[in-house]
């Protein structure tokens, strides 16, 4: 091989046609029913390998962040989260928000 041509070989990348495959897509509009204290909040389109770590961190910026005071408000936002993410997520969902309470709760005591 010439020399000439090594540098312009470590220039090129391998494409990986399989690079989304493990990746799953949550978020979308904001229901225009929500009128809590996060009906002026932003929804983002986020690509996760792990969904109940990315969505449990998600809830807890979001009760962190707006600061979340009562059932109310958990309950609004456990309703904007499955409201804006596929059937499929919902089960994930519920379990990163049980994960939530069961953590404070234990806190609590």
């Amino acid at each position: 091989m010439d020399v000439s041509e090594e540098p312009h070989k470590k220039l090129q990348k391998k494409k990986n046609p399989h690079k989304w495959d493990k990746r799953i897509s949550f978020a979308a509009c904001l229901p225009d029913d929500v009128c809590g204290v996060f009906a002026g909040s932003i929804c983002a389109v986020k690509y996760s390998t792990d969904p109940f770590k990315d969505l449990r961190e998600s809830i807890l910026e979001m009760i962190q962040d707006v600061g979340v005071c009562d059932w109310n408000d958990i309950e609004e936002l456990v309703y904007c989260y499955i409201a804006l993410n596929s059937a499929e997520f919902h089960e994930i969902i519920g379990e990163a928000f049980l994960s939530l309470c069961s953590c404070c709760f234990a806190k609590m005591r």
